[in-house]
């Protein structure tokens, strides 16, 4: 804790472009949150290579998603934003955290499970330590809070039992995190398949808004996007495409639900599509303005990359140091 302020991790991988979800459900989110507490915000690259990556791709869409942390608002003075391999510690911290995992629990992890079926060509050891690898990330910089989905929440009971069985053996070494519980990020469904979240791995472009997409494109995407033949604005699990269309609506307008049917009462979906269109555009213009300013100052980027990994490494490293020691590594001759 510093300046009485709790520490909050998150971070994102850097494949795949992000979506309207990504940006409505986590970054904003964190950006709104971020006065409130210390935090570590990570590209989280070295998890991105348990799947085969082309290497340029990789620097290429770390370094966009490094920008795009600051273009969506977040202060790079005021949170530490930092490429995860960039920071030994992580690494460091994970293998003693494996020698504290038991293959029980890593074989019950079920992103695994859909991992591997996804990738049978490709299933490396590190895809089944990843969790111990996430376990890493928080614990490194003793995060007391971590924004969760639903998707994570098994990985970080995980790395809460793992810094208990620790603390056990070692005594107050880690702070045991919290799921973050707060005012929740919008979650966004899949344009074209609503019973699914939107997702930047979609197989159909249609189903994701991405950030940097166009006005045009945003538009097309919203006016095609699934509905149904009952040809009224309502919020209710009967009508998912609408359902999910209010909620994109909502988070870009503030409006209530309530406020939205009362709004296009009497009026067809090819309104309503329209005006979700561009109030999505509304919300993603400034952002994609921000990024594009940042993306063509080069010297200021690196600056920040160079100064949030040193930070990041001041603190990963009093976490690391005081659990070598526990664990018995001699110590460094200065």
């Amino acid at each position: 804790m510093l300046d009485g302020k709790k520490t909050l991790f998150s971070g994102m991988q850097a494949t795949g472009n992000l979506t309207l979800g990504n940006y409505l459900g986590a970054l904003k989110n964190w950006v709104n949150i971020s006065d409130d507490y210390q935090t570590f915000f990570s590209v989280v690259d070295m998890h991105s290579i348990t799947v085969r990556q082309d290497p340029a791709e990789l620097r290429k869409r770390a370094r966009t998603l490094l920008t795009l942390y600051i273009a969506a608002g977040l202060d790079p003075e005021k949170n530490c934003i930092y490429y995860q391999s960039h920071v030994s510690g992580h690494a460091e911290l994970a293998w003693i955290l494996n020698c504290f995992t038991y293959m029980g629990e890593l074989n019950r992890m079920t992103q695994f499970k859909d991992k591997a079926a996804k990738h049978a060509d490709n299933i490396n050891a590190g895809l089944f330590t990843y969790p111990v690898l996430m376990a890493a990330d928080i614990l490194l910089y003793q995060a007391d809070v971590v924004p969760v989905g639903i998707d994570q929440m098994q990985h970080l009971e995980l790395t809460r039992d793992i810094a208990i069985r620790f603390n056990n053996i070692y005594g107050d070494v880690f702070t045991v995190p919290e799921a973050y519980i707060g005012k929740s990020g919008a979650k966004i469904m899949s344009l074209q398949d609503p019973a699914k979240k939107m997702s930047k791995s979609d197989e159909n472009p249609n189903g994701s808004i991405y950030l940097m997409d166009d006005p045009d494109t945003i538009i097309r995407k919203c006016k095609r996007a699934v509905t149904d033949s009952e040809g009224c604005v309502r919020y209710r699990d009967e009508q998912p495409g609408i359902k999910n269309l209010i909620d994109i609506y909502c988070a870009c307008t503030g409006k209530t639900p309530a406020e939205v049917e009362g709004e296009f009462d009497g009026k067809g979906y090819g309104d309503f599509k329209m005006a979700v269109g561009e109030a999505v555009v509304s919300v993603l213009k400034p952002f994609q303005d921000n990024f594009a300013d940042l993306s063509k100052n080069k010297d200021y980027l690196d600056k920040v990359i160079k100064e949030n990994a040193e930070k990041a490494a001041y603190f990963s490293n009093k976490t690391l140091r005081k659990v070598q020691k526990k664990v018995g590594f001699p110590e460094r001759v200065r």
